[in-house]
């Protein structure tokens, strides 16, 4: 979610603003998943190096995310929200990680959309933390470490692979984020900023998305070949 600041700028508004306004922006987009029926939606809140920011502005969001999880969680578990936060939040404070806990906790059984927050996440943390897990979890010494070793171990390992990433504010590289689940996501780079970001700009997205042809490794022939097979069959395809 990236432009909230250079938003702001533009309008000779406080950093802050931009950010209220990105807030509101995920609200939109978070309807917009619902009804579009999108059952996963992902977002990077604050990235481990998003502690290199001055420390007003650190402050301003870590309050930020409070106010949020302090008004919102109820409202999240009646419209069958499922929360979940991946990332370290232990910096943020006792009180962000009792509200993060009751908020899952709360919404634990919801299956209309999982919300996942990201925050004070990195990718590379992601992998360091679920090769420690697995050596912990194992029994015997691990020597060698495979995708079924590691995988039960990754921040969101109770979520499917994303099929869509989506980075807004004009920049064109993934910042450390998910970097093993990114491995075969399509990846959709948009100069708007993200609170100008709507039920318009996702649905373009999702065109886009549509448009593009997944091929696993394999060929497009290999994949005509094998829609015909199921066509035949009478089991309908799933995307």
């Amino acid at each position: 979610m990236d432009g909230n600041g250079r938003w702001a700028k533009s309008r000779f508004l406080p950093r802050v603003a931009g950010h209220q306004r990105g807030v509101e922006a995920l609200r939109v987009t978070i309807q917009t998943c619902i009804k579009r029926q999108i059952e996963f939606l992902t977002v990077f809140a604050f990235s481990s190096e998003n502690w290199r920011r001055p420390a007003a502005e650190v402050s301003v969001l870590r309050q930020m995310f409070l106010a949020v999880l302090e008004d919102e969680l109820e409202k999240i578990h009646e419209y069958g929200i499922r929360l979940k936060v991946i990332g370290d939040i232990e910096p943020f404070g006792e009180r962000i990680c009792e509200l993060v806990q009751r908020g899952e906790a709360l919404t634990a059984e919801n299956h209309k959309l999982t919300l996942t927050i990201a925050a004070n996440y990195g990718g590379r943390w992601d992998l360091l933390q679920a090769m420690n897990r697995a050596v912990e979890k194992n029994s015997a010494p691990v020597t060698v470490f495979t995708e079924e070793l590691l995988a039960p171990h990754l921040a969101m390992s109770y979520a499917p692979e994303p099929d869509l990433f989506i980075r807004t504010g004009g920049e064109q590289r993934i910042s450390n984020f998910l970097l093993w689940q990114l491995a075969y996501t399509e990846l959709y780079f948009t100069t708007t900023l993200w609170p100008d970001f709507n039920t318009a700009s996702l649905d373009e997205a999702i065109l886009w998305y549509r448009q593009r042809e997944r091929r696993f490794g394999r060929t497009s022939e290999q994949l005509e070949s094998d829609q015909e097979s199921k066509a035949r069959s009478g089991r309908p395809k799933l995307a």
